[in-house]
């Protein structure tokens, strides 16, 4: 019998340290998110996505906490989906590899071009933009192309693009920013980057820069320049995702201000918070 008991006891101590470690996780948010990625998320909290998750924490009564990984290609095979978390805070909706919360915002890729250049461009199909020399964020070591680049090679807009790798060189600050800087150093003419970039980054150069959200071009619906964006919490968790809901829509005027203040050109509004 005293074999039994000894099993007994080793199962309620089992028992006890796994509810003791389900009880410490439930006071814990677990963000995965880049430690240099401004205007999104750094080590030190200053971008937009550790402000939110700070918001989110707070609403929820839970203490904030990161495992910080660069966001490249295996991001979240290695992160959310490997439980080293519980959300990635910026993901697009539907995203095939999460469970998505409703969206907080909706922006597109944008144009940027000094205010005193001299031209104007609106869209794609300003015959400008065959001259100018245009920056444009490629992705990855096999160059893929974001969907402006497609829309370009479709007008014809080759031999003039300048690639800038958004990945950049990792031992830098911020390695998207260089694109933008580009423009404020006219190494390029213009710019095409992800929103949320240009906005952020062309309001700290020492020049007064122009950010003009694309809309994505009729023949293009297959690759949209617009996104909206929501919080990824991993598959099968329904509870987070409606705790998560729940505190976007209650801070929905904390989140609008939020957005503001870090440039975020905003389209398509009334689609964020299922309105």
């Amino acid at each position: 019998m005293s074999g039994l008991w000894r099993r007994v006891a080793l199962c309620l101590s089992l028992s006890v340290a796994v509810n003791a470690h389900a009880a410490e996780g439930a006071k814990t948010l677990r963000v995965c998110a880049d430690p240099n990625n401004l205007p999104f998320s750094n080590e030190r909290g200053e971008g937009f996505e550790n402000r939110l998750a700070e918001i989110v924490a707070r609403e929820l009564g839970r203490k904030l906490e990161y495992t910080w990984w660069a966001q490249r290609r295996g991001f979240f095979r290695n992160t959310l989906n490997a439980g080293r978390c519980d959300l990635v805070m910026g993901v697009p909706s539907g995203f095939e590899m999460a469970l998505t919360t409703q969206p907080y915002y909706r922006s597109s890729y944008a144009l940027v071009y000094r205010e005193n250049a001299g031209y104007a461009p609106r869209s794609l199909d300003d015959p400008q933009l065959r001259t100018l020399r245009i920056g444009l964020h490629f992705i990855g070591d096999d160059y893929s192309n974001p969907p402006p680049a497609e829309a370009l090679a479709r007008r014809g807009i080759v031999r003039n693009v300048v690639g800038y790798s958004l990945y950049g060189d990792y031992r830098e600050s911020n390695p998207p920013a260089r694109l933008i800087e580009a423009v404020a150093r006219r190494e390029v003419d213009v710019a095409i980057a992800w929103g949320p970039l240009a906005g952020y980054f062309a309001k700290r150069q020492p020049v007064e820069l122009v950010v003009v959200p694309l809309p994505t071009p009729r023949e293009a619906r297959a690759q949209p320049f617009e996104f909206s964006i929501a919080i990824g919490v991993r598959k099968g968790n329904e509870p987070l995702q409606a705790a998560l809901d729940k505190v976007l829509v209650r801070k929905r005027n904390e989140v609008a201000g939020l957005l503001e203040e870090y440039g975020v050109p905003l389209v398509d509004t009334a689609v964020a918070y299922g309105q």
